[in-house]
């Protein structure tokens, strides 16, 4: 009975998601449709952070594949480990909501302390810094080298769910009716309702089928340690590589690129105003493209509803809004992915 309550709140927030219209479940077909059954089979609920990606289908699939294969999938890394990471990474980057879910899960799988649990409290550490390449350098690994490609790709995972969440979704997964008194209760309720779908176990790579096989790029090489977690970046890769040629100009792929390239995690600016020099080379056009593409990968929680409509005065669909905010995301994950393997 709370396992069906939570499902419904859930879908419910649906509401809460920002500027796109996500494709309501009864209306869901094909693709959207396959992924949504399974998010709902395999992680207990459709969680709206998936959700909001349904108006670019395989952009939603290739969302689903990475959590599904680096959080849910059954690997040499156990649960309450790979929580701790999306818990700490969630606190470095300020994603209240990430951090709600994730610290509620984790709450339920160990009790006491939670993300501070002895336990797994250098794991959320080591997680929590990632975000800054600096900081990654002083935090050496707390876990054997044979959970790298599991944890790391959780890690990368939650760098790029982080950024779209803050753009999309408000601060708590709970519905805007309830309560602020009965906020701790209910998240209790849904740490309780996690911990029981954690105890299932998934099975690698099952997945994989949702979009075509693909090359892994060379930056995601730290992933080829698990075939599941290989294969899911691969083709999360091309998706929304494709993603970006068809929504973001080529010139706004180049800025952010080379932005990135030199970027070491470090705020960019109390305001927006270093985005709107940075575009001030592209046409005039593109620049409300290159501003929301620059503020998602560098600066997600100084993305408003100025940036988004400012882009979409130009004509583009929730498609090219979710396809644009995804590869921005994306790039600053892998960027992310590199320095926590030393690989930059």
């Amino acid at each position: 009975m709370a396992g069906a309550l939570v499902r419904r709140a859930l879908r419910r927030s649906l509401d809460q998601v920002r500027h796109v219209s996500p494709v309501r479940p009864a209306a869901a077909r094909g693709l959207v449709a396959d992924v949504y059954a399974r998010s709902e089979r395999e992680f207990g609920m459709l969680a709206p952070p998936v959700a909001l990606h349904s108006p670019a289908p395989e952009v939603l699939a290739a969302c689903w594949m990475m959590l599904r294969e680096t959080l849910l999938a059954e690997g040499r890394a156990g649960r309450a480990v790979k929580e701790a990471v999306a818990t700490g990474v969630s606190l470095g980057n300020t994603c209240p909501y990430c951090v709600g879910v994730h610290s509620a899960t984790l709450q339920g799988l160990v009790g006491g302390g939670g993300a501070g649990d002895g336990e797994v409290e250098p794991v959320t550490a080591w997680a929590r810094a990632s975000g800054v390449r600096r900081e990654a350098a002083l935090h050496g690994r707390p876990f054997p080298q044979e959970q790298a490609a599991e944890l790391v790709g959780v890690a990368v995972t939650f760098q790029y769910l982080n950024r779209m969440v803050n753009v999309f979704l408000d601060d708590t997964p709970l519905p805007p009716r309830v309560p602020a008194a009965a906020h701790g209760g209910l998240m209790r309720v849904l740490g309780w309702f996690m911990r029981l779908t954690a105890r299932e176990v998934r099975e690698p790579g099952a997945s994989l089928d949702l979009l075509p096989a693909a090359p892994l790029p060379g930056d995601l090489s730290w992933a080829a340690g698990a075939p599941n977690i290989a294969g899911a970046f691969a083709r999360t890769a091309e998706a929304v590589e494709e993603a970006g040629r068809r929504s973001v100009p080529e010139a706004v792929r180049d800025l952010v690129t080379a932005r990135l390239a030199g970027w070491d995690g470090g705020p960019a600016g109390l305001g927006r105003a270093w985005a709107d020099d940075a575009v001030s080379g592209l046409p005039v056009a593109q620049r409300p493209a290159g501003r929301l593409a620059l503020l998602t990968a560098i600066a997600s929680h100084q993305v408003g509803g100025s940036v988004v409509d400012d882009f979409r005065a130009g004509g583009p669909d929730d498609g090219a809004l979710i396809e644009l905010t995804a590869w921005a995301s994306l790039a600053a994950a892998r960027r992310i992915g590199g320095w926590m393997c030393g690989e930059e």
